[in-house]
């Protein structure tokens, strides 16, 4: 069990700053949003070049890395170019024009690809070492392997390839959005006819083919080869009586982004023709091969189109496809397996989710402590004949989604069942299309919110008919309903039978579902109604305490940081002397420690093997953090302006003293102790990595091995299995 370095919190009586004089040029005042992404997104590269982890870990981070890169373009950049193409001279928080930032955008990811390239070398060559080769088109192969190959192509391959002559008769296909095809510039034997070829790679087709072997180690490697140099290797077979002049790869990335109509009627008819017409939208990136002949490189520039930002790649394609090699069975390569927790304080009623909950509320840390409470929590009152009613929100909810057949279930049951289905969950909304139709056969009352704002906010409420009357049980997550990145991702799930939370969550469905604005709220505040009023008013409390003499402090973890308002509002806070520290993992707009503006703000980005996503708020309420009667509170919103003015979220404060203690005095502790996974944000806007010292902690690693305090049920009275975390500033 790792011991964590002890730290303090030292008292502090600030004296009252004057306002600062702020920089006037907004740059000095503020980062760039895509160009703090982009660093977001150089920080998980650096994790495949981090030795503390496996192989095929750092793989996984690489092939993560070009995904994200993939989606920024599909949606950030396309945004940006198309402002551009329609003449929009709207500045960003920063100053820049859309073209200043393209270009800013675009040298940046050239340099961020580049080092894709770099890393995947390395790596490529550590895969060797370890027995995982990826072979290439001209690598020599023992007889029996080169045999089963060709096979192979014939077989498996050849069928599903469907080769297009480019000529005035055969005019240059459309390619789909990540489409990845091939050029040819052929000769025919016969008659020394040229003739130009398209072969589109079918996306059912494995970006790399395995080959048969053991792939146990070195003396018996795993061997793959990408599908373009398979092609290549047994190109006769494709065009027999032809020569190969040339030819080259490319893969294009095309605008995928949905906007939602004013006027759209019927939200459902809307979103299936967009899915439709995201598959069209027009070409964003052109990656090609260095390779590539200049006269295929014309041809293919030419059909891309000017909007189309144009690079080479010095390797291979399409990075993210790596991740089929991570697959590759070697434990010895891959973190070692851990399974979550089941809360204690739910095996001690019996599994019982309603009377744990009952005797007190509970908070759920995952991934390290398991998304099947949740499910298990959805079965119960799908089975349970004392349930009257279950009302749920959903964004995303993952392919395979257990969450779906509970509420199924429940369903059929006769119970009344009302289902919050957001189709503008980017990238998920055919996914969701599928789950609402099967829901609506059910008998779930399906509702698609609203059409200008999503419905962000992770709430299911259940209504029980009990002795003493109806009982509402809710469940306030940070996170997604899905049980895939609940193995991965780092939130907070919190259960309470608390009679105020479940008339603000009654209240807050019946907003999404009648447009019935919430009043008199008693827990939660949500936006679009409030939620930005309501940090702002907490940060007020806390300059007043300093400017009191008091302490003051604030805590806030969360992915992104952008929105100017709550930003000023932080700098104000700087200047009265408030001790403010941030933990953003992705992007932050907020420049930290710069005197006179920002030198009471610290901010740090937390990136590891897991994903750091939960959305925790910390006020010091009159004392140094942390202290029992610290305000804490959860949300499912990160501070943008989108999550406060386009989208339904809860901020929802935690008042039960052991959740209270788990989530300030655990987890927001452990965040800011962490040294081993974060990055500190400069003036200047790079970040640094954190040194681990003598005793670096890995917040990650301690929650794997230390259960948590909420659902430790009784052993908590007699356990010392969990050491305290202390903080002590400049200790």
């Amino acid at each position: 069990m790792e011991e964590p370095r002890p730290i303090t919190v030292a008292e502090h009586t600030p004296e009252p700053l004057p306002e600062p004089t702020p920089p006037v040029a907004p740059r000095e005042r503020y980062f760039n949003r895509e160009l703090s992404w982009l660093a977001f997104n150089r920080r998980v590269l650096d994790e495949a070049c981090n030795p503390a982890h496996p192989l095929l870990e750092r793989l996984r981070f690489l092939s993560i890395s070009s995904n994200n890169l993939d989606e920024f373009f599909m949606v950030r950049v396309a945004g940006l170019r198309g402002q551009q193409l329609e003449g929009v001279e709207l500045h960003s928080a920063d100053g820049l024009t859309p073209t200043q930032q393209l270009d800013e955008v675009t040298e940046a990811a050239n340099r961020l690809m580049a080092n894709h390239q770099t890393v995947w070398r390395q790596l490529r060559r550590e895969l060797a070492a370890a027995g995982i080769l990826v072979i290439d088109d001209k690598d020599p192969l023992e007889a029996d392997a080169d045999k089963w190959l060709e096979k192979h192509f014939h077989e498996q391959i050849f069928p599903v390839l469907t080769p297009q002559a480019l000529d005035p008769a055969h005019p240059f296909p459309f390619i789909p959005n990540k489409g990845f095809s091939l050029v040819f510039d052929l000769k025919r034997i016969s008659d020394g006819q040229p003739i130009q070829e398209l072969l589109m790679v079918p996306a059912t087709l494995p970006r790399f083919v395995r080959l048969p072997g053991k792939g146990s180690g070195p003396d018996d490697p795993a061997r793959y080869i990408p599908i373009e140099a398979l092609v290549r290797r047994y190109v006769r077979v494709l065009f027999p009586g032809y020569e190969v002049r040339g030819s080259g790869a490319f893969r294009i990335i095309r605008d995928s982004d949905i906007e939602v109509e004013e006027e759209a009627e019927d939200l459902v008819r809307y979103f299936r023709s967009a899915i439709k017409r995201r598959r069209r939208g027009r070409v964003i990136r052109l990656r090609m091969e260095a390779r590539m002949p200049d006269a295929l490189e014309k041809l293919v520039l030419q059909e891309a189109g000017t909007a189309a930002i144009v690079s080479e790649a010095d390797g291979v394609l399409g990075i993210a496809d790596l991740a089929q090699l991570v697959d590759e069975d070697r434990p010895d390569l891959k973190f070692t397996p851990f399974s979550p927790r089941f809360p204690e304080r739910i095996r001690e009623h019996g599994g019982d989710c309603f009377a744990a909950i009952r005797d007190k509320d509970i908070v759920i840390h995952h991934p390290y402590e398991s998304f099947e409470v949740v499910i298990a929590f959805l079965q119960q009152a799908a089975r349970d004949p004392d349930v009257v009613a279950i009302k749920q929100t959903l964004y995303r909810a993952g392919k395979q989604s257990a969450i779906i057949r509970a509420l199924v279930d429940a369903a059929e049951a006769g119970k009344s069942v009302t289902a919050v289905v957001e189709l503008k969950a980017r990238f998920d909304e055919e996914q969701n299309l599928m789950w609402a139709a099967q829901l609506e056969r059910a008998g779930v009352q399906v509702v698609y919110g609203f059409i200008d704002w999503k419905t962000h906010a992770k709430v299911s409420m259940v209504v029980r008919r009990e002795e003493n009357g109806y009982r509402t049980y809710c469940h306030f997550g940070t996170g997604n309903y899905h049980p895939v990145t609940a193995r991965i991702y780092t939130d907070l799930s919190f259960f309470t039978a608390d009679a105020r939370a479940g008339r603000d969550a009654a209240q807050l469905f019946n907003y999404i579902t009648g447009y019935v604005e919430p009043t008199g709220l008693e827990l939660l505040t949500i936006s679009p109604h409030g939620l930005r009023d309501e940090l702002a008013r907490l940060i007020d409390v806390e300059i007043d305490n300093a400017l009191a003499g008091q302490p003051a402090a604030i805590w806030a973890k969360m992915n992104s940081l952008v929105d100017p308002a709550i930003i000023e509002k932080l700098y104000r806070a700087s200047a009265a002397g408030v001790e403010i520290d941030l933990i953003v993992r992705g992007i932050c707009c907020l420049r930290p420690e710069v005197p006179g503006l920002s030198e009471h703000i610290r901010v740090k980005s937390v990136v590891g093997r897991f994903l750091e996503h939960s959305r925790i708020i910390c006020f010091g309420n009159g004392a140094a953090l942390p202290n029992p009667q610290a305000r804490v509170l959860i949300s499912s919103a990160d501070w943008m302006p989108r999550n406060f003015d386009r989208r339904v979220e809860y901020l929802l404060p935690i008042e039960n003293a052991t959740v209270h203690a788990q989530v300030l005095d655990q987890v927001m502790v452990a965040n800011l102790l962490d040294s081993e996974q974060s990055w500190r944000l400069r003036a200047d806007g790079s970040y640094e990595r954190m040194k681990g010292g003598a005793r670096p902690f890995n917040l990650h690693r301690y929650f794997m091995t230390n259960p948590s305090l909420s659902g430790r049920g009784n052993a908590i009275k007699t356990s010392e299995a969990v050491p305290t975390l202390k903080l002590r500033r400049g200790g």
